[in-house]
């Protein structure tokens, strides 16, 4: 089969398209052939040897196809049905042998591409907004990238539970990006002070939880615009990982509360279902819009991770299969 693949970490250059072994599902694994994968900051982090995989590896963590074949001891599919699925690498090929509990069917009328384009960013944004913290009407959130494929979905989720958003943008246009997703607030942290902007919107108290993917850039400037005990959820580090903290840091700036959280953590069986329940239900029956910006073919992937890396983009990209 082909695929995309890496024999040592390195940049996008490290990227190979060839040919690669075709996987076999074994008990409890579902062969899919992939029609679209999308593409996330965690496949440059395998590609960097940021996080270490075993070489040679194919990346790409969600996609979605059709079922191929079924391992031993798998039920609730069957050969032929549309699926999904995120946080089971190997995305990045014509087949991939997924573990059963990580895939979900594909609601009938919801095109398989918007289906991998919502996987991981979406469930990451489920995760964020409804455990990590649990938004309730009248809460105030700062989303960093409120543009980006993410942030646009954290605010739209921060919306439909009541709550407020105040974004964070590198330019106008996508500021643009942002209020539609639902910030009523954008803050263009180029040109404006962001823990005054956030101050100034909020009365002087700042904002009961901070979504940071972004990381080193933005996380002490992002302690300063909570309110006392509020939460940091850093949960990406697109601009660099963030140095080491020092707990009474916390302490003097309100009692605020740190989690680094990720979403294997937060995906048991019984979440996996509610979380892609609703989320593909959401965009099924438009209560959540993607943004699909750019659609490569497999062989141009290096070119999806250049552009990704660059963070000049804005919603989501996703490769053909």
């Amino acid at each position: 089969m082909k695929a995309v693949f890496i024999e040592q970490p390195g940049d996008a250059r490290a990227l190979r398209y060839g040919d690669f072994p075709k996987p076999e599902p074994a008990p409890g694994q579902v062969l899919v052939k992939i029609a679209t994968a999308g593409v996330n900051f965690i496949d440059t982090y395998h590609c960097s040897g940021l996080y270490k995989l075993p070489l040679p590896a194919v990346l790409g963590m969600e996609g979605a196809g059709t079922v191929e074949a079924l391992g031993e001891g798998v039920g609730g599919f069957k050969v032929g049905d549309p699926v999904a699925w995120a946080m089971s690498r190997g995305s990045y090929a014509e087949y991939a042998a997924v573990p059963a509990h990580f895939l979900v069917r594909v609601p009938r009328g919801l095109d398989l591409r918007q289906a991998a384009a919502a996987m991981l960013q979406g469930m990451t944004a489920h995760y964020l907004t409804h455990s990590t913290f649990p938004i309730e009407p009248n809460h105030i959130a700062l989303v960093h990238a409120a543009a980006g494929g993410t942030g646009r979905l954290i605010s739209q989720m921060v919306n439909l539970r009541g709550g407020r958003v105040i974004g964070t943008a590198g330019t106008r246009e996508k500021a643009e990006v942002a209020r539609q997703a639902g910030a009523g607030d954008v803050i263009l942290y180029r040109e404006q002070d962001l823990v005054a902007e956030v101050k100034r919107l909020t009365d002087g108290k700042g904002v009961d939880v901070v979504y940071d993917g972004v990381g080193e850039a933005t996380f002490l400037q992002s302690l300063d615009c909570l309110k006392p005990r509020g939460m940091m959820a850093a949960f990406g580090q697109s601009s660099g990982p963030i140095k080491p903290v020092d707990p009474l840091l916390l302490s003097t700036k309100g009692s605020l509360f740190l989690t680094r959280p990720t979403l294997i953590n937060y995906s048991s069986p019984e979440e996996i279902k509610w979380r892609s329940s609703d989320l593909l239900g959401w965009i099924l029956n438009k209560k959540l819009t993607l943004l699909i910006e750019r659609v490569y073919p497999l062989a141009d992937t290096a070119q999806a991770h250049i552009d990704l890396e660059s963070r000049k983009t804005m919603g989501k990209l996703v490769l053909t299969v």
